[in-house]
């Protein structure tokens, strides 16, 4: 297995809804924050009757291969405070919401610190019970910055983690992984400090393989339905041997697409749209968001650092076509014209959209408007389709680079010839 690429995906779910978009302190979107995997204190969940999870648990399948084993690692995000204080003194600065010191600014804001724990290996064939005790501890700390301090603090974090095979018959064997925080509460106020935040785990098979529960065989339909899975789904990454269980549900086998140039944090939001956004900010808007914390800084000096090639590279890319045959986009057998209302049609001619029955809220926005033909195109079905740019787009040349989102596709009763003045 490639650990790149689950890492790459681990990270992608670690920081998922991390900061949203405009990514600023201040913006009310992000005043509750690390929402997804949150594991909180038992003494907390149990005052909440249940209603707060203090358990993370993933079940799935694993083959009963002789000498294989199980293991992994479990990651969350463990956060941190972070207070301005105003004055020249550490021991009597005040607490104040923001401090604006020549052009900077510093706001309460909670960071995040990344924690790993690594699982112990169990043997698949013979079956087994391991339990870990973890913690990691408390921190608090003053940094000097113009006019005054920004103090941190991290609460001490423990709990435990259970690992157990269970054989199920001759060829399979059920995993249990099962996260428990028992961090002591004191009181309820900042509860996140307590809180095991994006919680997932990472499981690698050695010298065996895991069975999917998205997609299992028939033999194992059935035990694959018994699986219980408390706050997390687990999904197959790379192939058979490596599987990610985290708390937003993907299918097997993500992947990381190519354009991205990275992670934007914001709830799997568009990364085209999201880039336009922070390019558009004012510079006093950009300049609370390099000062919110490193991850939003990182995200800001990215996209300002965005070749113009790798911004179209977001706006969409076409994969795994597959041709009807051999000679259906061969240029000899493709239409030069088509014939509508008497008038002989080619690319380039211009037209006016009549949408028809099926049209639907687009198509009647579109309606009356005018365009160009970009190309004549047929499907699988002999069916003849005008692709056609609207003259009033503003991104008119994406369409004629047959960029998606810029073309549209009408039949031939559903647009009218228009006579060029003479």
């Amino acid at each position: 297995m490639n650990q790149t690429l689950v890492d790459k995906v681990a990270e992608a779910v670690l920081y998922e809804g991390y900061i949203l978009y405009p990514y600023r302190a201040s913006s009310r979107k992000n005043r509750e924050r690390f929402t997804f995997g949150r594991v909180y204190p038992r003494e907390y969940s149990d005052g909440q009757h249940g209603a707060e999870p203090c358990v993370m648990q993933t079940e799935c399948l694993v083959r009963r291969t002789p000498g294989g084993s199980v293991g992994g690692r479990v990651r969350f995000l463990h956060a941190m405070s972070r207070e301005v204080c105003a004055g020249e003194d550490p021991e009597h600065c005040v607490v104040v919401p923001q401090l604006r010191v020549d052009g900077q600014v510093y706001q309460t804001w909670h960071e995040a610190v990344d924690r790993e724990v690594a699982l112990p290996e169990l043997l698949v064939d013979s079956g087994g019970r391991r339990t870990m005790e973890f913690s990691f501890p408390g921190f608090e700390g003053m940094e000097g910055v113009s006019g005054g301090f920004l103090r941190r603090r991290q609460d001490r974090l423990e709990g435990d983690i259970s690992l157990a095979v269970e054989p199920l018959d001759e060829g399979v064997s059920r995993l249990t992984v099962r996260i428990t925080n028992r961090t002591p509460v004191e009181g309820m106020k900042d509860i996140v400090m307590r809180t095991f935040a994006s919680t997932h785990t990472i499981l690698q098979a050695r010298g065996t393989e895991f069975i999917s529960l998205t997609d299992p065989p028939a033999d194992y339909a059935l035990a694959s339905t018994g699986c219980e899975n408390i706050g997390t789904w687990p999904v197959l990454v790379g192939d058979t041997e490596t599987m990610l269980s985290s708390p937003i549900i993907l299918y097997d086998y993500p992947q990381i697409a190519p354009e991205s140039p990275g992670g934007l944090c914001d709830g799997l939001e568009i990364d085209e749209i999201l880039t336009l956004r922070v390019m558009t900010m004012t510079d006093e808007e950009k300049c609370e968001m390099r000062n919110v914390d490193a991850v939003a800084r990182k995200i800001l000096e990215r996209t300002e650092s965005l070749r113009e090639e790798d911004l179209l590279k977001m706006h969409g890319t076409m994969r795994e076509v597959r041709w009807p045959g051999s000679d259906f986009f061969d240029e000899n057998t493709r239409l030069a014209h088509v014939i509508v209302k008497g008038v002989a049609l080619q690319a380039g001619d211009r037209v006016r959209i009549t949408p028809k029955g099926r049209a639907d809220a687009m198509d009647l926005m579109l309606a009356g408007k005018v365009g160009v033909i970009e190309a004549i195109e047929q499907d699988a079905e002999g069916r003849v389709h005008l692709a056609i740019v609207l003259e009033e787009d503003p991104g008119r040349d994406l369409g004629m680079m047959r960029q998606p989102g810029h073309r549209f596709f009408y039949g031939l009763d559903e647009v009218e010839p228009v006579k060029e003045e003479v």
